[in-house]
């Protein structure tokens, strides 16, 4: 399963891959997500690819850029994703082609109605990715911050192979 775009692929991690990303984060906070991402994959394996982190690779170079991921299929057929792009590739819109198509994905998925979205208050790079993309603000709050929803408004294309 890949994500091919203009500039970038996308690939999920398996769990041994998710368990070495894991271990070599450094930020707790991150590694506790990564955490629960390999929990939920292991716990509901049929859903894998809406637990795991997915690699953000340039196509040309095979650079690793960041990585995103759902958390979780939840009942109401509106996943959250999250992302993070690598320092040294910020700035490049890297992260609006990665999440943009990540999204298309989902809306492939069945049942999938809307995705959303949470941000720090003050991380204004990751809103106007959000708003980039097609994410408007809900008007509420989230553990993290202001909450975004990207209805499904047309079919994917993006080439999801």
């Amino acid at each position: 399963m890949q994500i091919i775009t203009e500039r970038l692929f996308l690939i999920p991690l398996s769990d041994d891959a998710l368990c070495a990303l894991i271990d070599r984060t450094a930020d707790p906070e991150l590694a506790e997500a990564y955490g629960e991402m390999l929990a939920g994959s292991r716990n509901f394996p049929e859903q894998h690819l809406w637990y795991t982190a997915w690699g953000i690779y340039q196509n040309d170079s095979g650079d690793f850029v960041g990585d995103l991921c759902f958390k979780g299929l939840p009942a109401n057929g509106q996943p959250e994703i999250g992302y993070g792009i690598q320092p040294e590739f910020e700035g490049q819109g890297y992260a609006t082609e990665a999440v943009r198509a990540a999204c298309q994905w989902a809306f492939s998925q069945p049942g999938i109605t809307a995705v959303e979205a949470e941000t720090a208050p003050d991380n204004a790079a990751s809103q106007a990715v959000l708003r980039k993309v097609g994410f408007v603000p809900t008007g509420t709050m989230g553990k993290e911050g202001p909450r975004f929803i990207f209805p499904f408004t047309s079919p994917p294309t993006c080439a999801i192979i």
